[in-house]
C-alpha cells in the first residue's frame, strides 16, 4: 500500500509517497516494451520532503537530475536507487552556488526545466538556481520545443531576426520545419503581421501563371515534381529580390507554403480538367506490364485520355512503369516507358496472313515530363499515330535512340 504524502498539480512532477512506512519519491518516466509508462521510486528523507514542499525550483531541479537515470534504466531495467539517492543532498540541501556547480558536472534534463518556465539565459550561463525563480507548476511543452529548434538553428549557424521568426510562426514551422505549412496569422505578434503579409503577398504574385499538376505516374495522389521545383524557384527568387534581409529558413518556409497549397489544389482537380474531349476514334484498349487490361469505347462519359490516366494512377508502381494504348482496328498504338522518360509509337505495316508474322514500324521519342506525356497521349487518342508526327523527333533505330537518351542523362 502506498499513500500520497505530497504532490504538485496534476502533471508529471514527481510526488512523495509513503510505502510500508518509508518515504519515497515517485515519478513516471519513459516507457516499457509495451509502450506503457514506467514508474520509478526511491527513498527520501523528511528533510528532503520539507524542501520539496516549500521550494518548487529545487523540486524541479531534482526531477531534472533524476530523469537521466530513468532513461538509463531503459524499457525494463531497474532504477539505480543509490545513484538517485545520492542526488538528494546536492540538489535539495546544498547552497545555491554548490547546486550550480553540481549541475555543471552532472547530467540533467534542461528541456524539462525550460518547459516549466526556467529562465533560458540563466540556464545557459550555469545559474540554475537563479533560473528557477521564474518556474511554474504548469508545463509548456511548446516552450521547450522552441528552445530545441533554436538550438538546432544555432548549431548550423542560422540566426533569425524578428521578421524571420514571425514568418516561421505564420507557417507553423518555427518548431518543426518538416511539418506541412499552414497559414496561422494568430500565431504572429500583431506588430509583425503586416511585414509577414507583405512577404506572403510577394510569394503569391510570384505564383501567378504557375501551377503544380497531378502526375498519374506517381499514383492517385501524385503531383508533378518539376512543377514544384519551378514554383519553388520562382517564389524564392521573388522573395529574395523584394526582401533581401530575410533568412533562408524564412524564404524556404514561404516557398514550401505556396507549393503545398498548389499541391492540395492539384489533388482536388479532376483528371478531366487536363484533357480536351476526343472524337472520331474507335475502341481503345489500355494494358500495363502486369497483364491488366481496360477498354474504352466511343460514347463513354469520360474521354479516352482521362480513362487511360486513371488506369495508370491505379496500376503504376516501381515494378510497373510500362503502359500501352492500342487501337486494334487501325493497327496502331503507343507504349509509354515512365522509367525511361520515353514513348514508342507502333504502326502495323503489314498484317500477318497465311501464317506469316505481322510487320510493325516502331519509332521512339524522348518525353519531357508529365506535360509531354499528356500531349502525346491526347494527340494519339484524337488522331492516332499520324497525329504524333509534329511531336517528335521520332527515331526508328533503337540503338540510336538509346544513345540520344543517354546524352540527355536518362537512365
Amino acid at each position: 500500500m502506498s499513500e500520497v504524502v505530497f504532490t504538485r498539480g496534476s502533471g508529471w512532477i514527481p510526488s512523495v509517497v509513503r510505502e510500508d512506512g518509508v518515504l519515497k519519491l515517485m515519478l513516471g518516466a519513459g516507457a516499457d516494451a509495451n509502450h506503457e509508462p514506467r514508474t520509478f521510486t526511491f527513498p527520501v528523507g523528511e528533510d528532503h520532503l520539507a524542501v520539496i514542499r516549500e521550494d518548487l525550483g529545487r523540486h524541479l531541479l531534482l526531477w531534472s537530475a533524476v530523469l537521466p537515470l530513468c532513461e538509463a534504466a531503459g524499457t525494463r531495467g531497474r532504477l539505480d536507487e543509490d545513484a538517485a539517492a545520492a542526488l538528494l543532498d546536492p540538489v535539495l540541501l546544498a547552497a545555491p552556488a554548490d547546486v550550480d556547480a553540481y549541475f555543471r558536472r552532472a547530467p540533467w534534463d534542461k528541456d524539462r526545466l525550460i518547459a516549466h518556465g526556467a529562465d533560458v539565459d540563466l540556464l545557459e550561463r550555469g545559474q540554475v538556481c537563479a533560473a528557477m525563480r521564474t518556474a511554474t507548476e504548469a508545463s509548456d511543452a511548446k516552450r521547450a520545443q522552441e528552445y530545441r529548434a533554436e538550438r538546432r538553428r544555432a548549431e548550423r549557424g542560422t540566426v533569425l531576426g524578428p521578421l524571420d521568426a514571425a514568418v516561421l510562426r505564420y507557417t507553423g514551422q518555427y518548431v518543426h520545419g518538416a511539418t506541412i505549412p499552414r497559414r496561422l496569422p494568430d500565431a504572429v505578434d500583431p506588430a509583425l503581421l503586416p511585414g509577414v503579409m507583405r512577404v506572403v503577398t510577394t510569394a503569391e504574385h510570384a505564383c501567378d501563371g504557375l501551377r503544380i499538376d497531378r502526375d498519374p505516374r506517381r499514383g492517385r495522389r501524385g503531383t508533378d515534381k518539376r512543377g514544384w521545383e519551378r514554383m519553388a524557384a520562382a517564389v524564392e527568387s521573388a522573395i529574395r529580390r523584394a526582401h533581401p534581409e530575410l533568412a533562408d529558413d524564412a524564404v524556404r518556409t514561404v516557398s514550401f507554403l505556396m507549393c503545398s497549397e498548389a499541391v492540395d489544389r492539384a489533388r482536388s482537380t479532376p483528371l478531366d480538367a487536363y484533357e480536351e474531349p476526343a472524337v472520331g476514334r474507335g475502341v481503345l484498349s489500355f494494358t500495363d506490364d502486369k497483364g491488366a487490361e481496360k477498354t474504352w469505347r466511343p460514347g463513354s462519359p469520360r474521354t479516352a485520355a482521362v480513362e487511360f490516366w486513371e488506369f495508370v494512377e491505379d496500376r503504376v508502381g516501381s515494378d510497373n512503369e510500362v503502359f500501352t494504348i492500342e487501337d486494334e482496328e487501325r493497327g496502331e498504338g503507343i507504349q509509354v516507358h515512365f522509367y525511361a522518360d520515353s514513348l514508342a509509337r507502333i504502326t502495323t505495316v503489314r498484317k500477318g496472313r497465311g501464317g506469316a508474322e505481322p510487320e510493325y514500324r516502331v519509332e521512339y521519342a524522348l518525353v519531357d515530363g508529365i506535360s509531354g506525356y499528356r500531349s502525346l497521349v491526347s494527340a494519339f487518342v484524337r488522331g492516332g499515330c499520324a497525329a504524333l508526327d509534329g511531336l517528335g523527333p521520332w527515331i526508328a533505330d533503337h540503338a540510336e535512340f538509346e544513345r540520344a537518351r543517354r546524352r540527355r542523362g536518362g537512365r
